[in-house]
């Protein structure tokens, strides 16, 4: 929309409603000494031509993964999206529609949220999908606050290994609860079943574990669940969609409820979000009273036509905040309609053949990269698309090198784990070439 300047009639109009006499008095209460008090060292005006083309030398600056070889992960990946995708996605009747207050009246939202619903049982192999959390974190703190109401219990027993943003937002979430958040260390990169074995009690509310996990490897998920209802508590799994083409689902494993990030489901990587927060369960009555979020059910109207309905609304927006199961807003739904037009985009095939060259093409990567002396890697457990390197020296003023030679190569570890401080977290989508792959390698080794 184009910049309309207020008038001084316009001013004075909106300050009398405000009831203040000059602009100057709506800052009266802001403190001298923090005020600019003088003009915004800014360039004088620009006619529409130049002003363009000043902002493109600006964005030029930048570095991002369409301009630069993207090695990065830890949760948001650059996968290839499909033209269909942003087509669907950019029609005005799903670009423009929000969360539908009066339900039943929004019937392509509702079959939208419907569909995405149903895709993501058949991806998890869960009974029941919510619409929708939003990221990978605050789904995985809902379903935290979901396994205390159902199981009564107190304590959260989480491995070392899940995304260490995903912790803190536990911890967020967990400070004023009466919950005791534990953590159990994964000096290998993974969990030791026998590990969390020895920390569970009566006390144990649910484990949350991911797989594949914030190193990109795999943990043992059903001896992990078969641990956590041993003691009657409930497994709380982690995952990778794209990795659900080629590895076991959560459904198949015995998860009582699964989370997981959504953005390598067609979500582009736009500077951390927004995003897509994924959360399914199993068909428990006890479970659904506690899921947050909407669930759509499909149901006939009285002409017997086919149609959709807000089944579950347990939000605070539409019932008393205090019997709400969560401060879930917004549906995401837009973002959620992406992740369905890329699953049927894709289908079970191309989901498949996706995480079959993300595997290949990882693997690949860590045989060349290791080849360099100094170069290890870190962990020594099977992984997915993501795995850990040791380099020489200081890892921020490599990866600071190599984003200079055109590679954005990975992520310093140290910042989450201190024992870590000497290696790096990269990670190869299927986007990346076997010419990206060899190019990095000898980026890498020239740094070196």
């Amino acid at each position: 929309m184009p910049y309309i300047l207020n008038t001084p009639d316009d001013e004075k109009a909106m300050l009398a409603a405000i009831g203040v006499s000059s602009i100057e008095d709506l800052f009266a209460k802001v403190p001298p000494e923090v005020r600019l008090n003088r003009l915004l060292n800014i360039p004088g005006p620009m006619a529409e031509m130049e002003l363009q083309a000043h902002v493109l030398r600006l964005l030029a600056k930048n570095q991002s993964a369409a301009n630069t070889i993207c090695f990065l992960g830890g949760g948001a990946y650059d996968h290839f999206i499909p033209s269909v995708v942003d087509v669907i996605a950019g029609r005005s009747e799903y670009y423009t529609a929000y969360t539908p207050y009066q339900a039943e009246a929004s019937q392509g939202t509702l079959q939208a949220i419907f569909e995405y619903q149903s895709l993501m049982c058949v991806l998890t192999g869960m009974d029941v999908a919510n619409a929708s959390l939003y990221d990978g974190g605050s789904a995985t703190a809902e379903a935290m606050l979901m396994a205390l109401g159902i199981t009564k219990r107190s304590e959260v027993v989480v491995a070392e290994s899940v995304h260490p943003e995903y912790r803190q937002v536990l911890a967020t979430y967990a400070a004023n609860l009466n919950c005791q958040l534990r953590t159990v260390p994964t000096p290998e990169g993974f969990l030791n079943p026998n590990d969390i074995r020895a920390c569970l009690s009566e006390a144990t509310a649910c484990i949350i574990v991911q797989s594949p996990n914030f190193f990109g490897h795999l943990e043992d998920m059903e001896a992990v669940a078969a641990a956590a209802h041993s003691v009657g508590g409930l497994f709380v799994a982690s995952f990778d969609p794209i990795s659900l083409g080629i590895l076991q689902r959560p459904g198949d494993y015995r998860a009582d409820i699964a989370v997981a990030e959504g953005q390598g489901l067609g979500v582009p990587l736009q500077f951390g979000g927004p995003y897509l927060g994924i959360l399914t369960c199993r068909d428990d009555p006890r479970f659904l009273r506690k899921i947050p979020g909407r669930l759509v059910g499909e149901t006939v109207d009285r002409h017997g036509q086919r149609c959709w309905v807000l089944t579950l609304q347990p939000r605070e927006q539409h019932i008393a905040r205090a019997n709400a199961t969560s401060n879930i807003c917004t549906n995401q739904g837009l973002l959620a309609l992406r992740a369905a037009v890329y699953l049927t985009a894709l289908g079970p095939q191309g989901l498949k053949e996706t995480a079959e060259l993300c595997t290949r093409k990882a693997h690949y990567a860590a045989e060349q990269l290791t080849r360099i002396p100094g170069v290890s890697l870190r962990f020594r457990t099977p992984f997915f698309k993501e795995f850990t390197l040791r380099v020489p020296g200081d890892p921020i003023n490599l990866l600071a090198k190599l984003r200079s030679a055109g590679f954005l190569a990975g992520l310093p570890l140290g910042r989450w784990y201190p024992h870590l401080a000497d290696c790096i977290s990269i990670a190869v989508t299927e986007q990346r070439t076997q010419a990206e792959i060899d190019g990095l390698a000898a980026a890498l080794r020239d740094c070196l």
